[in-house]
């Protein structure tokens, strides 16, 4: 499979690693958006985003979501963060892995566009 987020899973490409379970991997962005930006991932190939969640596959985004405060807690996120999945090309998605940003570290802004 040639999928970026994949090839982070299994170490075939670097990452800055902020939390890792049985179902769930987190890593620092490489192109941050806020001071702390983390990318959070099922271990397992999910395509591409929201639209793809479905009953077979529902179990591991709810181990997902259950690890998020995790994951911040451990990027030092402690006065809140937002989480968001970039959802086909009008918003930007560029790994066909489904995938969350969890971004905080300061006070973001009301708007998001």
């Amino acid at each position: 499979m040639d999928c970026l987020f994949c090839k982070i899973v299994n170490g075939d490409i670097p990452s800055n690693k902020v939390y890792e379970d049985e179902n769930v991997y987190a890593f620092h962005d490489i192109n941050p958006q806020a001071p702390v930006h983390v990318v959070v991932i099922p271990k397992q190939h999910i395509a591409a985003c929201a639209d793809d969640i479905c009953e077979d596959n529902s179990a591991v985004i709810a181990k997902l979501f259950e690890a998020l405060p995790k994951v911040a807690k451990a990027a030092g996120l402690t006065n809140g963060y937002r989480i968001v999945n970039n959802c086909g090309d009008d918003a930007c998605q560029s790994v066909k892995h489904i995938h969350f940003h969890v971004l905080g570290g300061k006070k973001l802004s009301e708007t998001m566009a």
